[in-house]
């Protein structure tokens, strides 16, 4: 089908011009701007291009873009990230130690990575394009706000909602796994108490990594602090809200009933806050911001078979498992 005809099945198109590679197409909404239908045909045009809807002249133009992938910035955006965390991770157990840092880095972007390719792979199986990650360098505790991945185009089904949501909490999380392992097994950790500058909260599934070993230190390692990381931000990416994992997967699994556990959820972090710290308190605030906007349907909406529910119960036992109410918190000496 041409671009125009796909158009055509949400939109009136009474005039298209062509601009060397822009295309654009004046028209009149047949269902109004946010209607599902406009929202499925304008998805299936972002697999191919950038796709934009403004007001020209007091007219509703749709304006298509052939989209080119830029490869050089996720290339840019890694070596700047591996930089971040390595500085970040040299400093971890007091004097600088570049080789605790770059092991940490290593430890680190293959917990995000195996997160984000697990997004990725999914996605590609399933059909839906997508980009290779996008690593975010920032000075923060971990060098890092973490990676993302952009889809293009719809969501062919809840199986496939499912399916790419969960891929990345599980795959992520058995890295994470890995990952804390090698970091209690082989590098145990030891300081005076006096000199802890923050302690972490364990959760369950990194106290059995910790059993699993028979870890005696008081400190860990920043390679295991790389894996604590992996569950902590599996944790809060099943959040089931907006476009967090949990919230594709929690739409999944309940359909449209799924934007009103998007508004309720960051009520009970807010609340949360007031028990165990402002992390919860700013983490409610930022999901309510993402509750507000309604999640896009699948193509196919129709429910789910039991095994594909158990897919994503599970997905959320994991969740629990890498919580902690108590991640952070700051020794009294040192406030």
């Amino acid at each position: 089908m041409s671009e125009r005809e796909i158009l055509e099945e949400a939109f009136t198109v009474y005039f298209e011009h062509e601009e060397n590679d822009l295309k654009r197409f004046f028209v009149i909404p047949k269902y109004g701007l946010y209607d599902d239908k406009t929202h499925e045909v304008l998805a299936k045009l972002s697999e191919k291009y950038d796709v934009r809807v403004k007001m020209l002249g007091g007219e509703i133009v749709v304006e298509l873009k052939p989209h080119r992938e830029n490869y050089a910035v996720n290339v840019v955006l890694l070596i700047l990230t591996f930089l971040s965390t390595t500085f970040v991770g040299s400093f971890y157990l007091g004097e600088f130690d570049l080789i605790q840092g770059i092991m940490f880095s290593i430890a680190i972007l293959f917990v995000l990575g195996s997160h984000e390719m697990g997004h990725y792979f999914t996605s590609r199986f399933f059909g839906v394009k997508t980009s290779l990650p996008y690593f975010i360098p920032f000075p923060t505790i971990i060098g890092t706000l973490g990676a993302i991945i952009k889809h293009r185009g719809a969501i062919p089904s809840r199986k496939a909602l499912l399916a790419i949501g969960a891929a990345g909490p599980l795959a992520g999380i058995v890295a994470s796994i890995i990952v804390a392992y090698v970091g209690l097994k082989f590098f145990e950790v030891s300081i005076p108490p006096e000199k802890a500058e923050i302690y972490i909260g364990v959760p369950p599934l990194f106290y059995a990594v910790m059993s699993l070993v028979n870890y005696s230190g008081n400190a860990i390692h920043p390679v295991a602090f790389a894996g604590w990381v992996g569950m902590f931000i599996t944790s809060l990416n099943l959040i089931p809200v907006g476009q967090l994992d949990g919230g594709h997967i929690m739409r999944a699994l309940i359909g449209e009933k799924a934007d009103l556990v998007s508004k309720v959820v960051p009520l009970m972090l807010i609340a949360l806050g007031t028990f165990f710290g402002s992390i919860w308190f700013f983490w409610g605030i930022l999901t309510l911001f993402f509750g507000m906007q309604k999640h896009p349907k699948p193509v196919d909406d129709s429910p789910l078979p039991a095994n594909w529910k158990l897919l994503g119960v599970v997905t959320f036992l994991v969740g629990i498992a890498s919580f902690t109410p108590t991640p952070f918190l700051i020794p009294k000496n040192l406030k």
